[in-house]
């Protein structure tokens, strides 16, 4: 982005006000760069089952091994449901304003808030975003589009380039971009699920983000080779992996792994002498949990901590960078327990897994007490400036407050 600095934009409810510093060097306690890491249904047995599984009792995650530790109440604003969807958590962390389950952007009456990363634009950062979920499902979306419904994909889609104008899109969701019959670069009815295929309901919008100037990739090949914002990569039909349970056609393989879409979205957005801000999602540990899979689960939670690796090894050598890792809400009520075959729960996705603890002889059983989200608070962890306002027992808004803090104090 090569748009100058602006002033900040009214607040909304739910939101801390800190005035920018009038002349001279940014605050040097400010965020010029933020990489806000979600994983999506990460609790923190989900953190422990993923350190014991990777790194054994005396081993820990880098995701542990932040400045500050606090952990986050998940209450979302619906009135119907008393655990919050990934549409409703995510758009409180990116609006600072709770809402109703499905809500994308918006408040309980509908209405469009600014997000963290509209924020960042106006203020001539880059954006981007990385998941391994469609780009349009409900993190990323809520961070970059307004629609009262989360499955209205293609018109956040459609927002996400037109009028949010992203500079950096990786991930998958394919099938949303193309109408039907347009198969695009992915093929539709694939093997590894027959049911994927082109339905998007605004027309050829990979062709209309090419009119605005975005490159469209599809490999990890061709987004090697990007030099230069604004890229549009969509690496599967619709997730990065195939969610199932054990045996069952699960497969975590992304044709382009997290690690990778998140250090070269770090390679370029870094070059906006304005600094950027970056959302990053694993999404697999969601999925995963919701078919009751420990396997793949820990699969997902170690591409996380790669990539949480990767983005502390970026802020070392970048001063002024925040970097926080969170979890939107609980999935699975998962729990760690000793193995004992006369505790066991009923075949199918919620039978106990058995997970080894990594350098040791010990196996631990992973049991599941629901296919579905939990109300139970999830672990934050947090480096750099602002770090310090995360490290406590904060509402999810107040998420969102403390980066938008950290990146108002970098204004000049």
């Amino acid at each position: 982005m090569t748009t100058s600095w602006s002033t900040a934009a009214a607040p909304t409810a739910g939101t801390a006000t800190v005035a920018p510093q009038a002349g001279g060097d940014r605050n040097p306690h400010g965020a010029r760069n933020v990489i806000f890491i979600q994983g999506d249904g990460m609790g923190i047995a989900h953190r422990e089952l993923i350190r014991l599984a990777t790194q054994g009792q005396d081993g820990d995650l880098r995701m542990n091994r932040m400045d500050r530790t606090g952990f986050v109440h998940t209450d979302s604003a619906d009135t119907e449901e008393a655990v919050t969807d990934s549409a409703a958590a995510a758009t409180a962390y990116a609006t600072g304003v709770r809402s109703y389950n499905g809500a994308v952007g918006v408040d309980v009456d509908g209405n469009p808030l600014p997000t963290l990363l509209e924020e960042a634009r106006d203020r001539g950062r880059a954006t981007g975003l990385v998941t391994t979920s469609q780009v349009t499902d409900a993190t990323p979306a809520a961070f970059s589009a307004h629609v009262a419904d989360r499955g209205d994909q293609s018109e956040i889609a459609r927002q996400i380039i037109e009028q949010t104008q992203v500079d950096l899109v990786l991930g998958g969701g394919e099938d949303w971009w193309y109408p039907e019959g347009d198969a695009g670069a992915w093929p539709d009815n694939p093997p590894k699920d027959p049911t994927e295929q082109s339905k998007g309901t605004e027309g050829n919008l990979v062709d209309r983000a090419q009119q605005l100037g975005y490159q469209y990739v599809s490999t990890g090949d061709e987004l090697a080779g990007i030099e230069q914002t604004p890229v549009l990569g969509l690496f599967a039909n619709e997730e990065m992996f195939e969610h199932h349970n054990e045996g069952e056609g699960d497969l975590y393989e992304p044709a382009v792994p997290l690690p990778d879409m998140a250090a070269k979205a770090m390679d370029l957005l870094s070059t906006d002498p304005d600094g950027f801000f970056l959302l990053i999602e694993e999404e697999g540990i969601d999925e995963m949990s919701h078919h009751g899979n420990a396997h793949l689960t820990v699969t997902a939670g170690q591409a996380l901590d790669e990539t949480v690796g990767l983005a502390l090894d970026f802020a070392a050598r970048t001063p002024g960078t925040l970097v926080l890792v969170v979890g939107d809400h609980e999935t699975g009520g998962l729990a760690i327990e000793n193995v004992d075959p006369d505790d066991e729960n009923a075949p199918g996705e919620q039978a106990e897994d058995e997970i080894p603890i990594a350098n040791s002889d010990l196996v631990m059983s992973v049991d599941w007490t629901t296919n579905g989200h939990t109300g139970a608070a999830t672990p934050i962890t947090a480096s750099g400036p602002g770090a310090a306002d995360l490290g406590r027992v904060l509402r999810n808004t107040e998420v969102h407050d403390a980066v938008r803090r950290a990146m108002l104090r970098a204004c000049p």
